[in-house]
This record gives C-alpha cells, sequence and structure tokens, in this order.
C-alpha cells in the first residue's frame, strides 16, 4: 500500500491484466483513487466498464479492465483529454509479452500528445511500474534518449523522483522504487553512451563531472555526463571521496577541457574548485548551484564561472570542448 500528502493521490495498481479476483465498482475507485461516479461516467461514455457478470446479473471489473482504466487515469493525469485517453485504452495491447503487466499502448501515436511507441513514458506510468517494482517496465519507460537529455530530464526523471519523495510506502525488504528508478537511469544511459565511449575520436577531450566533496553524487551529474558525451566529449565522472589532493592528482593526469561540479547542498565546499583555479588557471571550470546563498562563496574569475540550468551548463562546456 502507498500513501503520499495528497488523501486523493491514486494507490498503484499491482494486479497483472487479467489476474485477481472480479471488483466492484467501490473497490476498484478505491484502487485507481477516483469517485466511483468517475468510473460510471467512464464507463457510460468511453466503454471502460466492467466486462465480467456475477449471480444477480451484478458487473465486476476483471484484472483487464483495471488495467485499461489504469492506461486512462494515467494518461488523463498527464493531460491528455479523456476522449483520447479512453481511445488508447481501449487499443492497448495488455499482453503484448509473456509477464510484462505494463500495458502498453498499440498505436503508433496519440495525436497532440507526443505519446508514441518511443515518449509514451509519463511520469505517473513510471511511478506506478516503479511502486509495483516492475523493473522490466521501469527500463523501457526510462530507456534514455539519443539526445535532448535536458528535456527527458525535467519532464520525465526529476517528476518520477519527486513524485516517489512525496509517497510514503509500506516497503517489503529490499523493496526501494527510487532505487529502482535510478538503477534504471543508469542502466539506460550506459546503453546509450557505451558505444561513444568505445569510438576512436581523435583529440577527443576529457571533462570531469564531480560533486562537491562529501556529498551524494547527484543523478543529474550522470545525465550530464551522457549529454557532453553525446557531443563528443570524453565525459568522466570522479567517483569514490572527492578529495582535494586526489582531484588535483586527476586534473593533473588528465588535463581536462572543463571541471565541472554539481552541487545540491545549500553549503557545499568548494575548496577544491579555489584549489584547481590557482594550480591550473587557465582551466575552465563551471560549477552548478542552485542555492544563492552558496554562489556567494564561490571564487569566481577568468576561468570559474556559475551555471545555473542543465542547458546552460551544457551549452558552456561544449562550447569550450569545440
Amino acid at each position: 500500500m502507498a500513501t503520499d500528502g495528497d488523501p486523493s493521490a491514486p494507490t498503484p495498481i499491482t494486479a497483472s491484466p487479467g489476474d485477481g479476483p472480479a471488483l466492484t465498482v467501490a473497490a476498484v475507485a478505491r484502487r485507481l483513487g477516483v469517485a466511483p461516479a468517475t468510473l460510471r461516467t467512464w464507463d457510460r461514455r468511453y466503454g471502460l466498464g466492467p466486462s465480467e457478470h456475477s449471480a444477480g446479473s451484478h458487473r465486476r471489473y476483471t484484472g483487464d479492465d483495471v488495467a485499461r482504466l489504469l492506461v486512462m487515469r494515467g494518461l488523463t493525469l498527464d493531460g491528455v483529454a479523456p476522449s483520447e485517453a479512453a481511445r488508447v485504452a481501449r487499443e492497448t495491447d495488455l499482453h503484448a509479452e509473456e509477464g510484462d503487466p505494463t500495458p502498453r499502448p498499440r498505436l503508433a501515436s496519440v495525436p497532440g500528445t507526443g505519446v508514441d511507441e518511443r515518449s509514451r513514458a509519463t511520469p505517473t506510468l513510471v511511478i506506478d511500474a516503479a511502486l509495483r517494482g516492475d523493473e522490466g517496465a521501469c527500463r523501457r519507460l526510462l530507456a534514455a534518449p539519443e539526445k535532448d537529455y535536458e528535456r527527458w530530464w525535467a519532464n520525465l526523471v526529476e517528476p518520477v523522483r519527486a513524485g516517489l519523495a512525496a509517497r510514503t510506502v509500506l516497503a517489503r525488504p529490499g523493496e526501494d522504487a527510487d532505487a529502482l528508478v535510478v538503477d534504471s537511469v543508469l542502466a539506460g544511459l550506459r546503453a546509450r553512451t557505451a558505444p561513444l565511449a568505445h569510438a576512436h575520436v581523435a583529440g577527443r577531450q576529457v571533462v570531469l563531472l564531480l560533486a562537491a566533496p562529501g556529498e551524494p553524487r547527484p543523478l543529474v551529474l550522470h545525465v550530464l555526463a551522457a549529454a557532453l558525451a553525446s557531443h563528443g566529449a570524453d565525459a568522466r565522472i570522479v567517483a569514490g571521496p572527492v578529495e582535494q589532493h586526489r582531484v588535483m592528482e586527476i586534473a593533473a593526469m588528465t588535463r581536462p577541457a572543463a571541471v565541472v561540479m554539481v552541487s545540491e547542498l545549500g553549503a557545499p565546499d568548494l575548496a577544491v574548485i579555489a584549489a584547481l583555479a590557482d594550480a591550473q588557471p587557465e582551466l575552465p571550470q563551471f560549477v552548478v548551484l542552485a542555492d544563492d546563498d552558496a554562489a556567494r562563496a564561490l571564487p569566481l574569475g577568468r576561468s570559474v564561472h556559475r551555471a545555473r540550468t542543465f542547458a546552460g551548463v551544457l551549452a558552456e562546456v561544449t562550447a569550450v570542448c569545440s
């Protein structure tokens, strides 16, 4: 079971299509987080009603019925018109792969929504997949793009993680929806950038990316590295302890074209930036800080720059490497 700060938020569907007992309108309404009247409207207007009859002619929702309603609810939450969402839900292939509980549209596209076989993922669908522990669905929905990593990060990955962070979940041992999302994102980035890593590019320049000392590496650091790799840079993330002497040694050995630090802290340790600026005054450094107070401690100069956005730092570093 999962709840969040919004009492009207839907509970994720955990049953696979076709599985489980037939459910009443009230039971399905509770599971989807919608009013029973909404389900009756979807039945009357769009034909998304219960398909099983029990004794006394009472109609019940099957697993397939609920799966289609999950598609309907997910698309409407993401801004798709109800009539269009219902069309996609009715034509969704519920059994595209054996053992695959994730409903997927058969159609090539949903007009006016940008939803197609390559971009059908929405935050709602990913959150549902993560909460039910469906690793295969998470990896498919979070497959890294060929380009436009900024849009992928801002419109899909960030909202998914924010949505999961807002939920209180009763998880079993080994279950962690956010960890599943992070693993899926990293797997997608590896798959997308592996061919680039082995391609021989004459004069390819190294770009070092690191978190602030003592700070966990933000996931966006990997996304930024993948975006830089797609622009021809040999982007490398400094893993392990970010200690000043180690960073200085790495910079001396690799002679990077640029260094990027990303911090999500209010008061990050910026001493390594100052030390690098002293040791290699011509080395361009870009520090991504969301907090204005932290930025006041940044040793700005000819080679040290503050970046505020993903797009901004990507453009700056790409220009340096070109």
